[in-house]
Protein backbone atom coordinates (compact mmCIF):
# COMPACT_ATOMS: atom_id res chain seq x y z
CA UNK A 1 0.00 0.00 0.00
CA UNK A 2 1.34 3.42 -0.96
CA UNK A 3 2.03 6.09 1.63
CA UNK A 4 -0.81 8.27 0.29
CA UNK A 5 -3.33 5.43 0.30
CA UNK A 6 -2.28 4.39 3.82
CA UNK A 7 -2.65 7.93 5.18
CA UNK A 8 -6.01 8.29 3.42
CA UNK A 9 -7.31 5.21 5.23
CA UNK A 10 -5.96 6.59 8.50
CA UNK A 11 -7.34 10.13 8.25
CA UNK A 12 -10.19 10.38 5.72
CA UNK A 13 -13.92 9.55 5.84
CA UNK A 14 -15.18 9.36 2.25
CA UNK A 15 -18.76 10.25 1.19
CA UNK A 16 -21.33 7.58 0.24
CA UNK A 17 -18.85 4.86 1.18
CA UNK A 18 -19.74 1.68 3.10
CA UNK A 19 -16.71 1.50 5.36
CA UNK A 20 -16.56 -2.28 5.80
CA UNK A 21 -16.96 -3.41 2.19
CA UNK A 22 -15.46 -0.62 0.07
CA UNK A 23 -12.02 -0.94 -1.49
CA UNK A 24 -9.30 1.56 -0.61
CA UNK A 25 -9.52 4.87 -2.45
CA UNK A 26 -7.19 5.18 -5.45
CA UNK A 27 -4.84 8.18 -5.24
CA UNK A 28 -5.37 10.32 -8.36
CA UNK A 29 -2.50 12.66 -9.17
CA UNK A 30 -3.57 14.18 -12.48
CA UNK A 31 -6.51 14.70 -14.79
CA UNK A 32 -6.30 15.44 -18.50
CA UNK A 33 -9.47 15.85 -20.58
CA UNK A 34 -11.52 12.65 -20.08
CA UNK A 35 -8.67 10.71 -18.41
CA UNK A 36 -7.66 10.35 -14.76
CA UNK A 37 -4.14 9.21 -13.82
CA UNK A 38 -3.28 7.45 -10.57
CA UNK A 39 0.05 7.57 -8.74
CA UNK A 40 1.30 4.50 -10.63
CA UNK A 41 0.51 5.98 -14.05
CA UNK A 42 -2.63 3.89 -14.64
CA UNK A 43 -5.27 5.62 -16.75
CA UNK A 44 -9.03 5.65 -16.19
CA UNK A 45 -11.70 7.11 -18.46
CA UNK A 46 -13.88 9.35 -16.26
CA UNK A 47 -17.20 7.85 -17.33
CA UNK A 48 -19.37 9.86 -14.93
CA UNK A 49 -17.67 13.27 -15.20
CA UNK A 50 -16.47 13.03 -11.58
CA UNK A 51 -19.96 12.92 -10.07
CA UNK A 52 -21.60 14.60 -13.07
CA UNK A 53 -19.81 17.94 -12.68
CA UNK A 54 -17.01 17.99 -15.25
CA UNK A 55 -18.26 18.91 -18.72
CA UNK A 56 -15.08 20.25 -20.39
CA UNK A 57 -12.73 17.56 -19.11
CA UNK A 58 -9.94 17.74 -16.55
CA UNK A 59 -7.02 20.15 -16.56
CA UNK A 60 -8.71 22.70 -18.81
CA UNK A 61 -6.01 25.29 -19.40
CA UNK A 62 -8.36 28.16 -20.17
CA UNK A 63 -10.34 27.82 -16.93
CA UNK A 64 -7.12 27.30 -14.94
CA UNK A 65 -5.57 30.43 -16.46
CA UNK A 66 -8.61 32.55 -15.59
CA UNK A 67 -8.68 31.24 -11.99
CA UNK A 68 -4.94 31.95 -11.65
CA UNK A 69 -5.32 35.51 -12.94
CA UNK A 70 -8.24 36.16 -10.59
CA UNK A 71 -6.38 34.65 -7.60
CA UNK A 72 -3.65 37.24 -8.00
CA UNK A 73 -6.22 40.05 -7.78
CA UNK A 74 -9.00 38.96 -5.40
CA UNK A 75 -9.51 35.47 -4.01
CA UNK A 76 -12.36 36.14 -1.52
CA UNK A 77 -14.46 38.99 -0.18
CA UNK A 78 -17.60 39.14 1.96
CA UNK A 79 -20.60 39.40 -0.38
CA UNK A 80 -22.87 41.70 1.62
CA UNK A 81 -21.49 45.23 1.43
CA UNK A 82 -19.28 44.32 -1.53
CA UNK A 83 -19.61 42.94 -5.04
CA UNK A 84 -17.10 42.08 -7.77
CA UNK A 85 -16.87 41.66 -11.54
CA UNK A 86 -16.87 37.81 -11.75
CA UNK A 87 -20.16 37.59 -9.79
CA UNK A 88 -21.83 40.28 -11.90
CA UNK A 89 -20.55 38.83 -15.20
CA UNK A 90 -21.68 35.31 -14.36
CA UNK A 91 -25.13 36.50 -13.24
CA UNK A 92 -25.56 38.51 -16.44
CA UNK A 93 -24.54 35.55 -18.60
CA UNK A 94 -26.81 33.10 -16.77
CA UNK A 95 -29.85 35.37 -16.92
CA UNK A 96 -29.39 35.67 -20.68
CA UNK A 97 -29.85 31.90 -21.19
CA UNK A 98 -31.97 30.56 -18.30
CA UNK A 99 -35.31 29.06 -19.42
CA UNK A 100 -37.83 31.57 -18.07
CA UNK A 101 -38.27 35.16 -16.93
CA UNK A 102 -35.55 35.11 -14.29
CA UNK A 103 -34.19 38.46 -13.11
CA UNK A 104 -32.15 37.79 -9.94
CA UNK A 105 -29.28 35.46 -9.01
CA UNK A 106 -28.64 34.33 -5.43
CA UNK A 107 -25.25 32.65 -4.98
CA UNK A 108 -24.57 29.72 -2.65
CA UNK A 109 -21.98 26.96 -2.25
CA UNK A 110 -23.38 23.82 -3.90
CA UNK A 111 -26.51 22.03 -5.09
CA UNK A 112 -27.97 21.28 -1.66
CA UNK A 113 -27.62 24.87 -0.48
CA UNK A 114 -29.12 26.14 -3.74
CA UNK A 115 -32.16 23.96 -2.97
CA UNK A 116 -32.30 25.19 0.64
CA UNK A 117 -32.45 28.78 -0.60
CA UNK A 118 -35.21 27.94 -3.09
CA UNK A 119 -37.31 26.34 -0.34
CA UNK A 120 -36.71 29.25 2.04
CA UNK A 121 -37.52 31.77 -0.70
CA UNK A 122 -40.82 30.00 -1.39
CA UNK A 123 -41.85 29.71 2.26
CA UNK A 124 -40.96 33.30 3.02
CA UNK A 125 -42.53 34.57 -0.21
CA UNK A 126 -45.93 33.46 1.10
CA UNK A 127 -45.19 34.75 4.61
CA UNK A 128 -44.13 38.15 3.25
CA UNK A 129 -47.17 38.16 0.99
CA UNK A 130 -49.44 37.46 3.94
CA UNK A 131 -50.38 33.98 2.73
CA UNK A 132 -49.46 32.12 5.90
CA UNK A 133 -52.14 29.49 5.27
CA UNK A 134 -49.90 27.99 2.57
CA UNK A 135 -47.60 25.51 4.29
CA UNK A 136 -47.35 22.41 2.09
CA UNK A 137 -44.71 21.44 -0.46
CA UNK A 138 -45.19 19.01 -3.35
CA UNK A 139 -42.39 16.86 -4.77
CA UNK A 140 -42.01 13.79 -6.98
CA UNK A 141 -41.52 10.29 -5.69
CA UNK A 142 -37.98 8.94 -6.29
CA UNK A 143 -36.66 12.50 -6.10
CA UNK A 144 -33.29 13.49 -4.71
CA UNK A 145 -32.47 17.14 -4.03
CA UNK A 146 -29.46 16.99 -1.70
CA UNK A 147 -28.23 16.04 1.75
CA UNK A 148 -29.03 19.07 3.92
CA UNK A 149 -32.24 18.84 5.92
CA UNK A 150 -34.51 20.93 3.73
CA UNK A 151 -33.21 19.17 0.62
CA UNK A 152 -33.66 15.77 2.28
CA UNK A 153 -37.21 16.67 3.29
CA UNK A 154 -38.27 17.21 -0.32
CA UNK A 155 -36.49 14.00 -1.39
CA UNK A 156 -37.80 10.43 -1.46
CA UNK A 157 -37.97 8.66 1.91
CA UNK A 158 -35.38 6.00 1.10
CA UNK A 159 -31.95 4.79 2.19
CA UNK A 160 -30.47 8.29 1.76
CA UNK A 161 -32.77 9.73 4.44
CA UNK A 162 -33.50 6.64 6.57
CA UNK A 163 -31.54 7.73 9.66
CA UNK A 164 -33.16 11.19 9.71
CA UNK A 165 -36.73 10.38 8.68
CA UNK A 166 -38.43 11.57 11.87
CA UNK A 167 -36.60 14.92 11.64
CA UNK A 168 -37.85 15.82 8.13
CA UNK A 169 -40.85 18.04 7.44
CA UNK A 170 -43.92 16.59 5.74
CA UNK A 171 -44.20 16.75 1.97
CA UNK A 172 -46.93 15.69 -0.47
CA UNK A 173 -45.32 13.22 -2.88
CA UNK A 174 -46.78 12.60 -6.33
CA UNK A 175 -45.75 10.31 -9.18
CA UNK A 176 -43.89 11.67 -12.19
CA UNK A 177 -46.52 12.28 -14.90
CA UNK A 178 -46.83 9.64 -17.62
CA UNK A 179 -50.00 10.85 -19.32
CA UNK A 180 -52.07 8.11 -17.65
CA UNK A 181 -51.80 9.24 -14.04
CA UNK A 182 -52.37 12.96 -14.76
CA UNK A 183 -55.91 12.92 -13.39
CA UNK A 184 -54.80 11.32 -10.10
CA UNK A 185 -52.01 13.88 -9.72
CA UNK A 186 -54.35 16.79 -10.41
CA UNK A 187 -56.88 15.45 -7.89
CA UNK A 188 -54.20 15.34 -5.18
CA UNK A 189 -53.18 18.92 -5.95
CA UNK A 190 -56.77 20.11 -6.25
CA UNK A 191 -57.54 18.75 -2.77
CA UNK A 192 -54.64 20.73 -1.28
CA UNK A 193 -54.21 23.68 -3.67
CA UNK A 194 -55.03 26.40 -1.12
CA UNK A 195 -52.33 25.05 1.20
CA UNK A 196 -49.56 24.30 -1.32
CA UNK A 197 -46.82 26.92 -1.44
CA UNK A 198 -44.45 25.31 -3.95
CA UNK A 199 -43.64 22.32 -6.13
CA UNK A 200 -40.04 21.15 -6.59
CA UNK A 201 -38.97 18.85 -9.41
CA UNK A 202 -36.00 17.50 -11.34
CA UNK A 203 -37.05 18.14 -14.94
CA UNK A 204 -36.99 15.06 -17.21
CA UNK A 205 -34.35 13.17 -15.19
CA UNK A 206 -34.30 12.03 -11.57
CA UNK A 207 -30.57 11.53 -11.07
CA UNK A 208 -29.55 10.05 -7.72
CA UNK A 209 -33.02 8.50 -7.43
CA UNK A 210 -31.96 6.01 -10.11
CA UNK A 211 -31.58 7.92 -13.39
CA UNK A 212 -35.33 7.75 -13.93
CA UNK A 213 -36.44 9.56 -17.08
CA UNK A 214 -39.83 10.97 -18.08
CA UNK A 215 -41.15 13.13 -20.90
CA UNK A 216 -41.55 16.88 -21.34
CA UNK A 217 -44.91 16.28 -23.00
CA UNK A 218 -46.32 15.16 -19.63
CA UNK A 219 -44.43 17.58 -17.37
CA UNK A 220 -45.43 20.67 -19.33
CA UNK A 221 -49.21 20.43 -18.71
CA UNK A 222 -48.58 19.66 -15.02
CA UNK A 223 -46.51 22.83 -14.66
CA UNK A 224 -49.17 24.79 -16.51
CA UNK A 225 -51.83 23.49 -14.11
CA UNK A 226 -49.72 24.29 -11.03
CA UNK A 227 -49.00 27.83 -12.22
CA UNK A 228 -52.75 28.43 -12.59
CA UNK A 229 -53.09 27.58 -8.90
CA UNK A 230 -50.40 30.20 -8.11
CA UNK A 231 -48.06 27.47 -6.83
CA UNK A 232 -44.36 28.35 -7.05
CA UNK A 233 -42.50 25.93 -9.36
CA UNK A 234 -38.87 25.15 -8.45
CA UNK A 235 -36.74 23.45 -11.12
CA UNK A 236 -33.79 21.53 -9.70
CA UNK A 237 -31.39 21.65 -12.67
CA UNK A 238 -28.30 20.92 -10.58
CA UNK A 239 -27.72 17.82 -12.72
CA UNK A 240 -29.76 18.52 -15.86
CA UNK A 241 -28.32 21.96 -16.65
CA UNK A 242 -25.57 22.74 -19.15
CA UNK A 243 -26.59 20.36 -21.95
CA UNK A 244 -26.85 17.14 -19.93
CA UNK A 245 -30.26 16.45 -21.52
CA UNK A 246 -29.17 17.72 -24.96
CA UNK A 247 -30.35 21.32 -24.53
CA UNK A 248 -28.81 24.10 -22.45
CA UNK A 249 -31.35 23.36 -19.72
CA UNK A 250 -34.02 20.70 -19.37
CA UNK A 251 -36.49 23.57 -18.94
CA UNK A 252 -35.89 24.45 -22.60
CA UNK A 253 -38.01 21.42 -23.56
CA UNK A 254 -41.11 22.88 -21.85
CA UNK A 255 -43.28 25.86 -22.78
CA UNK A 256 -44.15 26.44 -19.11
CA UNK A 257 -41.18 27.73 -17.14
CA UNK A 258 -40.20 27.58 -13.48
CA UNK A 259 -40.37 30.51 -11.03
CA UNK A 260 -37.12 29.44 -9.34
CA UNK A 261 -34.24 27.42 -10.78
CA UNK A 262 -31.32 25.81 -8.92
CA UNK A 263 -27.89 25.21 -10.48
CA UNK A 264 -24.54 23.78 -9.42
CA UNK A 265 -22.33 20.84 -10.62
CA UNK A 266 -21.39 21.89 -14.20
CA UNK A 267 -21.90 25.58 -13.35
CA UNK A 268 -18.12 26.08 -13.06
CA UNK A 269 -17.24 23.42 -15.61
CA UNK A 270 -16.76 21.07 -12.67
CA UNK A 271 -13.69 22.89 -11.34
CA UNK A 272 -14.94 24.52 -8.12
CA UNK A 273 -17.94 24.43 -5.79
CA UNK A 274 -20.64 27.03 -6.54
CA UNK A 275 -24.41 27.12 -6.37
CA UNK A 276 -27.04 29.41 -7.87
CA UNK A 277 -30.69 29.99 -7.07
CA UNK A 278 -32.32 32.22 -9.69
CA UNK A 279 -35.81 33.68 -9.29
CA UNK A 280 -38.32 35.81 -11.16
CA UNK A 281 -39.04 39.43 -10.35
CA UNK A 282 -42.37 38.34 -8.87
CA UNK A 283 -40.58 36.34 -6.17
CA UNK A 284 -37.95 39.01 -5.52
CA UNK A 285 -40.48 41.84 -5.16
CA UNK A 286 -42.04 40.25 -2.06
CA UNK A 287 -38.71 40.74 -0.26
CA UNK A 288 -38.50 44.46 -1.14
CA UNK A 289 -40.05 46.18 1.87
CA UNK A 290 -39.51 48.75 4.62
CA UNK A 291 -40.19 45.89 7.02
CA UNK A 292 -36.75 44.44 7.85
CA UNK A 293 -38.26 41.11 8.95
CA UNK A 294 -39.02 40.46 5.27
CA UNK A 295 -35.29 40.10 4.57
CA UNK A 296 -34.09 36.72 3.28
CA UNK A 297 -31.81 35.82 6.16
CA UNK A 298 -29.53 33.40 4.37
CA UNK A 299 -25.89 33.48 3.36
CA UNK A 300 -22.57 31.64 3.39
CA UNK A 301 -19.03 32.79 4.12
CA UNK A 302 -17.98 31.90 0.58
CA UNK A 303 -21.10 33.23 -1.18
CA UNK A 304 -20.14 34.34 -4.71
CA UNK A 305 -16.49 33.46 -4.16
CA UNK A 306 -14.56 35.37 -6.87
CA UNK A 307 -12.51 32.31 -7.92
CA UNK A 308 -15.60 30.13 -8.30
CA UNK A 309 -17.50 32.84 -10.20
CA UNK A 310 -14.47 33.29 -12.46
CA UNK A 311 -14.51 29.56 -13.19
CA UNK A 312 -18.20 29.88 -14.04
CA UNK A 313 -17.56 32.75 -16.47
CA UNK A 314 -14.68 30.83 -18.09
CA UNK A 315 -16.82 27.72 -18.46
CA UNK A 316 -19.54 29.84 -20.06
CA UNK A 317 -16.97 31.19 -22.53
CA UNK A 318 -16.08 27.61 -23.53
CA UNK A 319 -19.76 26.68 -23.93
CA UNK A 320 -20.15 29.51 -26.44
CA UNK A 321 -17.25 28.29 -28.60
CA UNK A 322 -18.17 26.72 -31.97
CA UNK A 323 -16.79 23.28 -31.19
CA UNK A 324 -18.57 22.82 -27.86
CA UNK A 325 -21.89 21.57 -29.20
CA UNK A 326 -20.09 19.12 -31.49
CA UNK A 327 -18.77 17.42 -28.37
CA UNK A 328 -22.26 17.23 -26.88
CA UNK A 329 -23.70 15.85 -30.13
CA UNK A 330 -20.91 13.28 -30.36
CA UNK A 331 -21.72 11.91 -26.89
CA UNK A 332 -25.43 11.75 -27.76
CA UNK A 333 -24.74 9.90 -31.03
CA UNK A 334 -22.54 7.32 -29.32
CA UNK A 335 -25.05 6.81 -26.50
CA UNK A 336 -27.82 6.19 -29.02
CA UNK A 337 -25.69 3.57 -30.78
CA UNK A 338 -24.67 2.02 -27.44
CA UNK A 339 -28.30 1.79 -26.31
CA UNK A 340 -29.18 -0.14 -29.49
CA UNK A 341 -26.31 -2.59 -28.86
CA UNK A 342 -27.55 -3.16 -25.33
CA UNK A 343 -30.90 -4.56 -26.48
CA UNK A 344 -29.31 -7.94 -27.29
CA UNK A 345 -28.30 -8.20 -23.61
CA UNK A 346 -31.79 -7.17 -22.54
CA UNK A 347 -33.27 -10.04 -24.58
CA UNK A 348 -31.04 -12.44 -22.62
CA UNK A 349 -32.31 -10.94 -19.35
CA UNK A 350 -28.84 -9.70 -18.36
CA UNK A 351 -30.02 -6.09 -18.18
CA UNK A 352 -33.31 -4.18 -18.35
CA UNK A 353 -34.91 -0.76 -18.65
CA UNK A 354 -32.46 0.74 -21.16
CA UNK A 355 -33.00 4.49 -21.44
CA UNK A 356 -31.19 7.47 -22.87
CA UNK A 357 -31.66 11.21 -22.88
CA UNK A 358 -29.08 13.67 -24.14
CA UNK A 359 -25.61 12.81 -22.86
CA UNK A 360 -26.88 10.21 -20.36
CA UNK A 361 -27.52 6.51 -20.93
CA UNK A 362 -28.65 4.15 -18.15
CA UNK A 363 -29.95 0.64 -17.46
CA UNK A 364 -30.32 -1.90 -14.65
CA UNK A 365 -28.39 -5.15 -14.26
CA UNK A 366 -30.80 -8.02 -13.59
CA UNK A 367 -30.24 -9.66 -10.19
CA UNK A 368 -32.25 -11.61 -7.62
CA UNK A 369 -32.14 -8.62 -5.29
CA UNK A 370 -34.32 -5.52 -5.15
CA UNK A 371 -33.59 -2.73 -7.58
CA UNK A 372 -32.18 -0.20 -5.12
CA UNK A 373 -29.06 1.55 -3.88
CA UNK A 374 -28.09 -1.35 -1.60
CA UNK A 375 -28.02 -3.96 -4.37
CA UNK A 376 -24.72 -5.88 -4.21
CA UNK A 377 -23.90 -5.12 -7.86
CA UNK A 378 -22.28 -1.90 -6.67
CA UNK A 379 -19.69 -3.87 -4.67
CA UNK A 380 -18.38 -5.54 -7.83
CA UNK A 381 -19.13 -3.21 -10.71
CA UNK A 382 -16.76 -0.28 -10.06
CA UNK A 383 -13.74 -2.51 -9.32
CA UNK A 384 -14.46 -4.50 -12.50
CA UNK A 385 -14.54 -1.30 -14.57
CA UNK A 386 -11.38 0.09 -12.98
CA UNK A 387 -9.47 -3.07 -13.97
CA UNK A 388 -10.45 -2.25 -17.55
CA UNK A 389 -9.39 1.40 -17.36
CA UNK A 390 -12.83 2.97 -16.90
CA UNK A 391 -14.35 4.69 -13.88
CA UNK A 392 -18.08 4.13 -13.57
CA UNK A 393 -19.99 4.19 -10.31
CA UNK A 394 -23.24 2.27 -10.06
CA UNK A 395 -26.13 3.15 -7.78
CA UNK A 396 -26.95 -0.36 -6.63
CA UNK A 397 -27.71 -2.21 -9.85
CA UNK A 398 -28.40 0.99 -11.80
CA UNK A 399 -25.62 1.74 -14.27
CA UNK A 400 -25.27 5.13 -15.93
CA UNK A 401 -22.72 6.64 -18.31
CA UNK A 402 -22.26 10.43 -18.38
CA UNK A 403 -18.78 11.39 -19.62
CA UNK A 404 -17.23 14.84 -20.18
CA UNK A 405 -18.17 16.36 -23.55
CA UNK A 406 -14.53 16.34 -24.65
CA UNK A 407 -14.56 12.52 -24.69
CA UNK A 408 -13.51 11.44 -28.18
CA UNK A 409 -15.01 8.70 -30.32
CA UNK A 410 -11.87 6.65 -29.72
Amino acid sequence: MSDLKEKDEKYIWHPYTHIKSSASAIPIVKGEKAILFDEHGNKYIDGISSWWVNIHGHGNKYIAKKIYEQAKKLEQVIFTAFTHRPAVELAEKLLSVLPGDFTKIFYTDDGSTAIEVAIKMSIQYWRNKGGNQRSKIVAFRNSYHGDTFGAMSVSERDVYTLAFRDKLFDVIFIETPDGINSETIQTTIENNKDEILCFIYEPLLQGAGGMKMYGAENLDPLLQYLKKQDIICIADEVLTGFYRTGKFFAGDYMDTKADIICLSKALTGGTMALGVTACTQKIYDEFVSDDKTKTLFHGHSFTANPLACTAGVASFDLIQEKGFLKGVENIITHHQKFAKKLYSFEKKNYIKNIRQTGTIVAFEICTNENDDYLNDVSDQFTSFCLKHGVYLRSMGNTISVMPPYCTTSK
